[in-house]
């Protein structure tokens, strides 16, 4: 069943879940939206122009490889609420081969701007798959208000690394 406000889809049966593990849990259910978080290294922070960089990888596969329903790069880490969507054969593109192509890119880039060579992102990240959609309304809130609570803005809008789907 799907939302005709925010098109988030209920409950789909499990086909291809994949749990993997480093430090935390990751699980992969193709069809499933996700609350997702990573971290710059090292206590780094991104200037704005990174920040920017960080956006463009983040939006690059929007549409093509997952559906971005709301993202914000902060100084020191991003959050997006994001789905898969499916391949030619009908299977869900890997998330985590799309968070690797999204930070690898963007480290890349960045560290080239820097003049500087290592880890720019954590390789951890947070993933959290959403259950209902409130629960998805709850997180996009979440990421809409961050840059609001940590004192970056006055109102969400004014944020230039706020990204939200309009449809």
């Amino acid at each position: 069943m799907e939302s005709e406000k925010t098109g988030f889809r209920g409950f789909q049966p499990l086909t291809d879940f994949k749990m993997t593990r480093r430090n935390l849990p990751h699980w992969q259910d193709p069809g499933k939206v996700y609350f997702l978080t990573w971290r710059c290294a090292e206590e780094q922070e991104l200037a704005p122009e990174e920040r920017d960089i960080a956006m463009e990888a983040l939006r690059y596969w929007d549409a093509l490889r997952w559906t971005v329903y709301a993202a914000v790069v902060m100084p020191n880490h991003v959050h997006t609420l994001a789905q898969p969507l499916l391949d030619k054969e009908r299977k869900a593109f890997n998330l985590a081969q799309i968070i690797h192509s999204v930070k690898s890119f963007s480290a890349h880039r960045i560290n080239r701007e820097r003049h500087m060579r290592g880890s720019l992102w954590q390789d951890e990240r947070y993933d959290r798959i959403i259950r209902d959609e409130a629960e998805f309304l709850e997180k996009w809130e979440y990421i809409r208000t961050n840059p609001v609570k940590r004192g970056l803005c006055e109102r969400p809008e004014d944020y230039p690394w706020l990204y939200q789907k309009q449809d």
